[in-house]
């Protein structure tokens, strides 16, 4: 059994770590313990693939039956079943949530980790950004490291969260809200595929918007004059997002659609509704983009004597990703052992990608979130995306990505000065960014 103490590592036992991951070379001096840490991997890694064909099942399930958010039914109970018959103590329609749940395997007093799968869709598109995977990654993590803790290699405890309705940032944000990771995790990890690979990914801040316009309603071409036009009033917004774009920072953005925009051309539309987004480099900046997209509102509203009504998420922003330095570039070094490239630190933090709700989470408990390649060039959100998300080539980057995660996240159940190391990290990043 390994000992959860510091001492001296015999020798072969720790890989030099690459130059260029200077926070690995500050926590893996702290490996020191009793057993190899290639036997801990070795197990994290055999446990997978042992899975391999089971997690291809399940992947192209739930790829194939594509479920929007907060009605993902069919994945929960598969899912759900599946871990409980891993042995798992599994909690269905956890935190409230009709397609949510957990699933925990503990193994004596020692750190938890927190891991989650995703395994909702996107309207018309399907699995576009490649839920299916995240799902058996989670599930893959999960397993690995139970393994770990029932071969008594280690001591602790691993939970699954199944977290329903992330591309509407629902699922993490209502756990977050009922403290479900901050209560029961020290560290939570996952990752998420797409067209290459990054461990330092920002993920922007994000909240969403729905915008109603009300007008009069009259004969398009015999009484044209009698009418206050509630289209022109929506089009009129969209043409001030449109100029007020160049005077947003680089990384803000703003976005949205027409959910309703008249009943007939031959009447002049008496109500209209919009549901825009917005996104900034850290949730503490959210306020200013909402604020002037407010004044859009109001400004066509005046133009065209409509009443505007608006309502923002109450749920709160999703808010921006905090990966952890400590895993993330854990996690890219056994990436690299494998033959993974990631390009530097700068060029990825420099790159605004999409929103995720896991950003609440890396603000409650130390976490990460990489992308990790599946062998296409289409980006997320594309019906060829969805294509490539169900390909062998897929399922086997989806494999190799959870072994490196698992892998990571073991380091904080095998040694106390790891996972100082990777709390001193988040302590001191969620400080700074607060002060922002």
């Amino acid at each position: 059994m390994c000992h959860n103490h510091e001492a001296e590592a015999p020798k072969g036992q720790q890989s030099e770590p690459p130059a260029h991951f200077p926070s690995i070379e500050k926590a893996l001096p702290h490996l020191h313990l009793d057993c190899s840490y290639q036997e801990a991997d070795d197990i994290l890694s055999s446990t997978i693939d042992d899975i391999a064909g089971e997690l291809r099942e399940i992947s192209l399930k739930i790829h194939e039956q594509p479920e929007v958010g907060m009605t993902e039914h069919k994945a929960h109970a598969l899912l759900a079943d599946f871990m409980e018959s891993k042995g798992f103590q599994v909690v269905r329609q956890a935190y409230g949530m009709e397609t949510a749940f957990t699933a925990e395997f503990s193994n004596g007093d020692g750190r938890r980790i927190g891991v989650c799968s995703e395994y909702d869709s996107l309207p018309e598109i399907g699995h576009a950004c490649g839920h299916n995977l995240i799902a058996i990654s989670g599930v893959a993590t999960a397993l690995a490291l139970k393994a770990l803790l029932e071969q008594g290699k280690a001591k602790g405890k691993v939970i699954l969260f199944g977290t329903p309705a992330e591309e509407v940032f629902i699922g993490k944000i209502e756990m977050v809200h009922q403290s479900a990771f901050k209560d029961n995790v020290d560290l939570c990890v996952m990752a998420h595929p797409a067209a290459g690979h990054g461990q330092y990914i920002h993920m922007l801040a994000s909240q969403d918007v729905r915008v109603e316009f009300r007008g009069q309603p009259t004969h398009a071409s015999a009484s044209p004059w009698a009418g206050v036009n509630a289209l022109d009033a929506i089009v009129q917004v969209w043409n001030n997002i449109s100029m007020m774009r160049q005077q947003l920072e680089p990384t803000d953005r703003v976005h949205g659609i027409f959910t309703k925009a008249g009943d007939a051309p031959n009447i002049i539309p008496d109500h209209t509704a919009g549901w825009f987004y917005v996104r900034t480099h850290t949730y503490h900046q959210i306020h200013r983009v909402k604020s002037k997209l407010e004044d859009c509102f109001e400004a066509a509203a005046r133009a065209t004597g409509c009443k505007v009504s608006y309502q923002w998420t109450e749920r709160g922003p999703a808010m921006d990703m905090i990966q952890n330095t400590i895993l993330a570039d854990t996690y890219a070094y056994y990436m690299e052992k494998e033959g993974v490239t990631f390009p530097p630190k700068y060029e990825q933090e420099k790159v605004g990608l999409g929103s995720t709700d896991m950003g609440n989470v890396s603000y409650s408990v130390p976490s990460i979130h990489p992308m990790f390649g599946i062998h296409t060039s289409a980006t997320n959100h594309t019906r060829e995306f969805t294509a490539a998300a169900k390909t062998e080539q897929a399922h086997k980057d989806t494999l190799l990505a959870s072994k490196a995660l698992a892998m990571t996240a073991s380091k904080a159940l095998l040694s106390q000065g790891f996972f100082d190391a990777l709390k001193d990290n988040f302590e001191a990043t969620v400080a700074m960014e607060d002060r922002q």
